[in-house]
């Protein structure tokens, strides 16, 4: 006898969630709604990432080792040249980095489902299975054929729109918007972004964010984030990152556009009862950064572990408290990473001031080898006390010059 479990979404969270359960033997169910789903996002992802989750060099389109910060003013500041040779961020699209991640679980044991899950029964104890309602695609129609299933744990992967957080009555959290062209440049022009991302802010492009331009395998990618969720807004900031890379986008054809939303911190309960949250449906997107790929896996796998462990490789099932183990162990190795990058935010995103003041320490090379390590290697890297010194002292002389600092 081994215990069910059911992970509803297919993206890098619930994958990885699978790949753990049914290698350790566990019956795992994964769900997915689109099995061709490519969410807008920058797609770029550490270097850990690629070994810790044994990623393929052909899932990943290209290898940025130049990143250009540009300021309101258009003061640009390359950084990168820290990086040692065999050191880069992957750029990837999400219908590549996913379908590999998800039929990997799936040839590892998982049973993948192409199915809409629309309601989840809870049980009035700790002992009967919770039932999972879905519609059932894989007869290729929409609307798909209504189905039930019965299983000890679920874990909802379903980001951050998640029912399995609705049913579990998980709390709300703010969310933010991501918008995103998918451009197809000229030869001459994607030369340029060959191994180079930019990254621009302002409060032309995003009034709490950033916006970029990523190099993709065949385009880039041209996007902007905010917590101002409004589409008259978007329009106006996506219009304005259009405008500040105008030059370097010339004869661009756009051949998609996408919109998602984006947790800004984690949900009040991540478990309730036998239910865990992981990757978006949690909240575990970075502030500053906005970086979400990595995180996402890494708290799928970690949750799964917690299972594996807990339940003696499928053997009993799990109680709440055993899978709130997951959120301690995740809350003690990321929680200061989150609240620094919170940090960060506040400080440098308020206004085009202290946006100026950030891009010019970003010219430093001490900060640009602790940001690129903590990023390629996610540790906050602790740096020699006099660098440390030094940093501190740039920050506040950065921000006093910009008048960064008045309330």
């Amino acid at each position: 006898m081994t215990i069910r479990v059911a992970v509803v979404g297919g993206g890098p969270a619930g994958s990885s969630t699978a790949e753990v359960l049914a290698k350790a033997g566990i019956e795992t169910y994964l769900f997915e709604r689109k099995l061709d789903n490519a969410k807008p996002c920058g797609g770029a992802i550490p270097l850990c990432m690629v070994s810790e989750f044994d990623l393929p060099p052909e899932i990943i389109d290209r290898r940025v080792r130049k990143m250009k910060m540009i300021s309101p003013s258009n003061i640009e500041v390359n950084i990168g040249q820290t990086l040692k040779d065999d050191e880069y961020i992957g750029m990837c699209r999400r219908e590549v980095l996913d379908g590999f991640m998800r039929d990997r679980a799936a040839k590892l044991g998982a049973n993948l489902i192409n199915g809409t899950v629309y309601q989840l029964d809870i049980p009035s104890n700790d002992r009967d299975p919770y039932v999972l309602h879905y519609a059932d695609h894989s007869n290729g129609t929409a609307q798909g054929e209504m189905k039930t299933l019965k299983v000890d744990l679920v874990v909802g992967a379903d980001g951050a729109n998640s029912r399995i957080a609705k049913a579990i009555d998980a709390g709300d959290y703010n969310y933010a918007i991501a918008f995103q062209e998918r451009i197809r440049l000229p030869e001459d022009k994607m030369a340029y972004y060959e191994d180079l991302a930019e990254m621009y802010v302002g409060n032309d492009v995003s009034p709490d964010f950033y916006a970029w331009v990523f190099p993709k395998y065949d385009h880039v990618a041209v996007g902007t984030g905010t917590m101002k969720v409004n589409k008259a807004i978007i329009k106006d900031l996506q219009a304005g990152i259009r405008k500040r890379a105008a030059k370097r986008l010339e004869g661009g054809e756009i051949i998609k556009v996408e919109a998602h939303p984006i947790p800004e911190h984690p949900r009040p309960r991540r478990v309730v009862g036998r239910v865990a949250l992981v990757g978006d449906a949690a909240g575990t997107v970075t502030k500053s950064s906005g970086e979400g790929i990595y995180f996402a896996a890494k708290s799928g796998r970690m949750c799964a572990e917690m299972i594996v462990e807990a339940s003696n490789n499928g053997q009993k099932v799990p109680s709440e408290a055993d899978l709130k183990t997951y959120i301690k162990r995740w809350d003690k190795k990321y929680g200061a990473t989150y609240l620094v990058l919170d940090i960060l935010q506040r400080v440098f995103y308020r206004s085009d001031a202290t946006r100026e003041a950030f891009v010019e320490m970003c010219a430093d090379i001490d900060v640009q080898k602790i940001t690129f390590d903590s990023y390629l290697y996610k540790t906050v890297v602790p740096s020699n006390p006099l660098v440390q010194m030094k940093i501190t002292a740039k920050t506040i002389g950065s921000l006093l010059r910009g008048n960064a600092l008045a309330p």
